[in-house]
C-alpha cells in the first residue's frame, strides 16, 4: 500500500509561480532578487495557511540558485529553519547568532527562517536585536508570524514587512479544481465553492477539507456530499425557507426550522445565514451588483430567479429582522422561540392581512366611497356639482381664477361652511346672508345630519389673491363662531380627592389593558398646587408615555372633580433616573459598585455580559 501524503504537503508550491493569491508579494520578491535589492531582514505576516512559510523556502532556494547553473540544487545546508514556538529562550537565540558568523560552504547566502517569531520571549527579542540590525553580508533572516502586533517595535523597524492577504474564494476554488483534475476526481462546482468558503481564505485549510471530503465521497465530489460531511447549511435550505416566507406559510416554516435543528444545526447559524441569503438576493436584483455574488453559475441562476419574486422592501426589512435576531440571540432565555418569532415576522411581511399592514397612516377614499359618503345630501344636483368641482380642482390646481369662481358660485361652499350647524340642528333653516364681496344669496332648505366625508373637510383656499385671503379669514371666524363653548366647572376639591380620582383612572387603564401608562402613573405620587397637579418622573421615556395619554387623563380628572381649570405639570428628576437600571450592562455596573469582586470574576472566566 502506497503511503498517503496529504494534499497540503503534496502540492506545496515549489516556485513563486505556484503560489496562489499572493501575486503582488511574489512579483516584489522576484524583482528584488533580479535587481539585487533584497533586504537582509524580512517579515512575512498574515493569516494562517496563505503561503508565508512556502514563500520563505522558495526565496531561500531562489537567492542561491543565481550562483550556479544547476536548478536542481536545493541548497539545504544553507537554509536553517527555527520554530520559535519551541525554541524561544535566550540560549536558542545565542546559539543562532553564533552560527550566523560562519559563512556558507556552497552558495552565496545562508538563510535563517524563524517561524512563529511572535512566540519569542522578551529577553530573546532583545538578544536578537543587534544581529538582526547588522547581520553579516552572507546572512538573510526571514521571520514569519500570524500575530504581528505581538512583535516588539524595535524588531519591526529592522525588517522589511510583507503583509500576506487572505486568498479569495475564486482563487481557492480554481486551485482545488486543478488538484482534483490531477487526482482524477469528478467535482461539482458548488461543492468546491462550499469548501473554499469554509476555508475562510486559508489554502491549507481548504486542502485539508478537500482530503476529508474526498475520503468520504470517493472520486465523485458532489454538493450534497460536501454539505453532509462538513455539516453546513447549503443554499437549498435558504431557498426553500425564503419560498415559505414569501408564501406566508408560517406552519411549514416552523416545521422546516425544526427539521434543521434536528440535524444538529445551531439556530444562530441558521438566522445569520438567512440574513446573508437576503443580502445575496438583493445583490442579484441588479446587473451591476450581481458580480458581488460569490457562488457558482447554477446557484447564481437560482438567486436571480428567486430575486424576481422578492421586493426591495421585503429584503430590507428581512435583513433588519434577521440581524436583530442574530444580535439578541445570546441574550434570549428561549433561543428557539426567539428565532421562531423572527420567522413569523418575516412570513408576515408580504401578508396583506397582517396587522402591521392594516396600520395605515392615511386612508384615501375611493370614488365609490366618496359617492356613498355623500348620500346625506337631499338635493342630487348638489352631489353632482360637488363631484364636478373636486374633479376640476384635481385636474388643474394652479389656475387661481377658476378656483375663485368656484368658491363664489358653488353650492358646495354653503354645505362646507354650515356643516357644524347641520350637525347641531338637522331641521334648522339658515337664512340667506351677505358676507363681503365673496358671498351670494343662496336658497336654503332643511338638511339632515351628514357623515364626515370629503365635502365636510375644511376648505383649502389658494393664498395668492386678496379675495382668497379674505375668504380664509371669514372661514376661520365662522369655525370659531360655530365651535361650541366648553362648559366651565369650578367645583372645589382637595388633594385627597385628586389622589382618589388619580387611582380610579389607573384602575380604568389596567382594566383596558393599558398597563404601561398605569405603571407610569403609579411610579410616583402626584402633588396638588392650587389647580395644578405636579408629577415627578424618573426618566424621559415615562414622561413621553404619560404625555401621549394626557388628553384622556385630563378629561377624566376634570369630569371626576367637576373642575375644568385643572392642569398637569410633568417634570423629570434626572438624579433619580440613575437609580433605575435597564440593560444587562447597567445591572452589572450597579452590582459591581456593591461588590467589586464581580469584575475579577468576569475577567477570570472571560464572561460575557
Amino acid at each position: 500500500m502506497e503511503h498517503f501524503v496529504v494534499s497540503a504537503r503534496k502540492y506545496r508550491p515549489e516556485t513563486f509561480e505556484d503560489v496562489v493569491g499572493q501575486k503582488a508579494i511574489t512579483n516584489t520578491l522576484l524583482n528584488a532578487i533580479d535587481n539585487d535589492h533584497l533586504a537582509q531582514a524580512l517579515l512575512f505576516t498574515g493569516p494562517r495557511g496563505v503561503g508565508k512559510t512556502s514563500c520563505a523556502r522558495i526565496l531561500a532556494k531562489k537567492i542561491n540558485q543565481q550562483a550556479t547553473d544547476d536548478e536542481t540544487t536545493d541548497f539545504a545546508f544553507n537554509i536553517f529553519e527555527l520554530d520559535a514556538a519551541s525554541n524561544n529562550s535566550v540560549d536558542d537565540i545565542r546559539s543562532l547568532t553564533d552560527q550566523v558568523r560562519i559563512p556558507p560552504q556552497t552558495g552565496k547566502y545562508k538563510v535563517y527562517i524563524i517561524d512563529e517569531v511572535h512566540m519569542l520571549s522578551q529577553a530573546a527579542f532583545n538578544a536578537f536585536l543587534k544581529t538582526l540590525e547588522e547581520p553579516p553580508k552572507h546572512a538573510i533572516f526571514i521571520l514569519a508570524t500570524t500575530e504581528k502586533h505581538k512583535i516588539i517595535p524595535t524588531i519591526l523597524s529592522r525588517c522589511q514587512i510583507f503583509d500576506f492577504k487572505r486568498i479569495t474564494v475564486g482563487d481557492i476554488k480554481e486551485h482545488l479544481a486543478k488538484i482534483a483534475e490531477k487526482e482524477g476526481v469528478n467535482t461539482d462546482e458548488d461543492a468546491l465553492h462550499i469548501i473554499a468558503q469554509k476555508a475562510d481564505g486559508a489554502m491549507r485549510d481548504a486542502l485539508s477539507t478537500y482530503d476529508r471530503v474526498v475520503s468520504f465521497s470517493g472520486n465523485n465530489l458532489t454538493r450534497e456530499a460536501v454539505t453532509e460531511n462538513l455539516n453546513v447549511l447549503d443554499y437549498d435550505t435558504f431557498f426553500r425557507t425564503t419560498d415559505l416566507l414569501l408564501e406566508n406559510n408560517i406552519p411549514e416554516a416552523l416545521i422546516y426550522f425544526n427539521e434543521i435543528l434536528a440535524k444538529g444545526f445551531d439556530g444562530q447559524h441558521f438566522i445569520a445565514g438567512l440574513a446573508s441569503h437576503f443580502r445575496d438576493l438583493m445583490v442579484s436584483k441588479n446587473q451591476q451588483t450581481i458580480t458581488l455574488l460569490e457562488v457558482g453559475e447554477r446557484t447564481k441562476t437560482k438567486y436571480f430567479e428567486q430575486s424576481k419574486a422578492t421586493s426591495y422592501t421585503f429584503l430590507q426589512e428581512g435583513i433588519d429582522l434577521a440581524n436583530s435576531c442574530d444580535f439578541n440571540y445570546k441574550l434570549s432565555q428561549n433561543q428557539r422561540l426567539h428565532v421562531e418569532l423572527c420567522l413569523m415576522k418575516l412570513a408576515s411581511l408580504t401578508d396583506p392581512n397582517s396587522p402591521e399592514k392594516k396600520k395605515t397612516k392615511h386612508h384615501i377614499l375611493s370614488p365609490k366611497e366618496v359617492k356613498e359618503a355623500s348620500t346625506g345630501f337631499s338635493n342630487p344636483s348638489v352631489k353632482e356639482e360637488t363631484s364636478e368641482k373636486y374633479t376640476e380642482k384635481a385636474s388643474d390646481e394652479r389656475k387661481v381664477e377658476p378656483e375663485e369662481k368656484t368658491l363664489d358660485s358653488s353650492p358646495t361652499e354653503d354645505a362646507d361652511m354650515k356643516s357644524t350647524e347641520a350637525e347641531s340642528s338637522p331641521t334648522e333653516t339658515i337664512k340667506p346672508t351677505e358676507a363681503k364681496s365673496v358671498e351670494k344669496k343662496i336658497a336654503e332648505e332643511p338638511r339632515e345630519k351628514i357623515k364626515p366625508s370629503l365635502t365636510n373637510l375644511p376648505k383649502k383656499v389658494n393664498g395668492l389673491s386678496i379675495k382668497s385671503i379674505q375668504e380664509k379669514k371669514r372661514l376661520k371666524e365662522q369655525q370659531t363662531k360655530d365651535k361650541p363653548e366648553e362648559e366651565q366647572l369650578t367645583a372645589e376639591f382637595t388633594e385627597e380627592d385628586m389622589l382618589n380620582a388619580w387611582n380610579d383612572y389607573m384602575q380604568v387603564l389596567s382594566g383596558n389593558g393599558s398597563k404601561i401608562v398605569a405603571s407610569v402613573m403609579g411610579t410616583s405620587k402626584p402633588k396638588l398646587d392650587g389647580h395644578v397637579i405636579k408629577l415627578e418622573l424618573p426618566n424621559e421615556s415615562m414622561k413621553l408615555n404619560l404625555i401621549q395619554d394626557q388628553g384622556e387623563l385630563m378629561r377624566f380628572l376634570k369630569d371626576k372633580l367637576q373642575n375644568t381649570s385643572i392642569s398637569l405639570d410633568i417634570s423629570v428628576n434626572h438624579k433619580s433616573e440613575k437609580k433605575y437600571v435597564y440593560t444587562p450592562r447597567e445591572k452589572f455596573e450597579k452590582l459591581r459598585e456593591k461588590n467589586p469582586n464581580l469584575e475579577l470574576l468576569r475577567t477570570t472566566f472571560d464572561l460575557d455580559i
